[in-house]
């Protein structure tokens, strides 16, 4: 067969906004101009995001083969905050991986493994608690199978630690770097909003000014905004599914602290749920009124003020 070949199309990789050079930087595509900081900052607001779900995925994992054969396990810290990823519970689930093992562990190394852990309250009470409790009768998986499913827990523990070590590592990272930009004093004058959330908001906003113009704008990027559809005498008003998801995510946790940081907040939440807005749809709306805000104190420079963002009506 005989003819002029095509040349043939490279793909075109997916590279950042900006490539450096040992001599200037080249622009390779169009994108937001954020600086050097912005764009440090998220890189390891993002890595720490990442290591947030792994070790989620990593203790879900750990669940949910514990509850095969070792539910006194799950009993342990059901109620305790941070459940099985807690120092505590890694170590004394490394030292006891099996129900048979931790029925013989003695009192005094419990309450040992807990103050190794970095606990320094109710250390008798918890481990008098869990004594008891990997003491009594349960139904019990074959030997072989149980030994089988203990090793499995631990190599899960071995990766669980790993990850807690990088989150913790990534966290102090983050709020090093974000305290540094000259827009953390304006975000973290906002309630609900910490150094950790902050760095994640940042990540997606970037601190190029000219990006988004609107708060509208900035609204439905971060998926906040209702979207509105219409056809005929049809009209559809409903949740964006084309949006920034770790902006999304990140505003969904902004909006649900600021209800214990702010009065204003949680009255206009609960004003939502009253005219029938299920939660995750109050919270959005709420997102959405704060990322408004959040976007005119960053474009004038000013701090937030509660009795601007939330007056008190007229008579109150």
């Amino acid at each position: 067969m005989t003819g002029t070949a095509s040349p043939a199309r490279s793909p075109i990789p997916a590279t950042p906004w900006s490539w450096r050079t040992s001599s200037a930087r080249t622009c390779l595509c169009t994108g937001p101009a954020d600086s050097d900081l912005a764009q440090a900052i998220a890189v390891l607001a993002r890595a720490h995001q990442d290591a947030v779900w792994n070790r989620q995925q990593i203790a879900n994992q750990l669940r949910s083969l514990l509850r095969e054969y070792y539910p006194a396990a799950l009993e342990a810290w059901r109620h305790k905050a941070g459940g099985l990823t807690r120092p505590d519970a890694r170590k004394i689930l490394a030292a006891a991986p099996t129900p048979a093992m931790a029925a013989e562990l003695p009192l005094w190394k419990l309450r040992v493994m807990m103050h190794n852990a970095g606990r320094q309250r109710g250390i008798n009470e918890d481990a008098e608690r869990i004594h008891t409790l990997f003491r009594q009768p349960t139904a019990r998986q074959l030997p072989a199978v149980e030994e089988a499913m203990g090793i499995q827990a631990k190599a899960l523990l071995v990766q669980l630690n790993a990850v807690c070590k990088a989150v913790d590592e990534l966290a102090k990272a983050v709020e090093r770097t974000f305290r540094s930009h000259p827009d953390a004093p304006i975000m973290l004058s906002f309630p609900g909003i910490g150094p950790g959330v902050g760095a994640r908001l940042l990540a997606e906003i970037g601190d190029d000014r000219t990006r988004f113009t609107t708060a509208g704008g900035l609204k439905a990027y971060a998926g906040a905004a209702p979207i509105t559809r219409a056809s005929g005498k049809r009209k559809y008003v409903g949740r964006r599914f084309v949006k920034n998801n770790r902006l999304n995510h990140a505003g969904y946790l902004w909006a649900f602290s600021t209800l214990t940081h702010s009065k204003g907040a949680n009255a206009h939440y609960r004003r939502r749920r009253e005219t029938g807005d299920w939660h995750a749809q109050a919270l959005r709306h709420l997102f959405n009124r704060m990322l408004g805000q959040l976007h005119h104190c960053l474009q004038t420079r000013v701090p937030f003020n509660e009795s601007i963002a939330f007056p008190q009506p007229a008579g109150t």
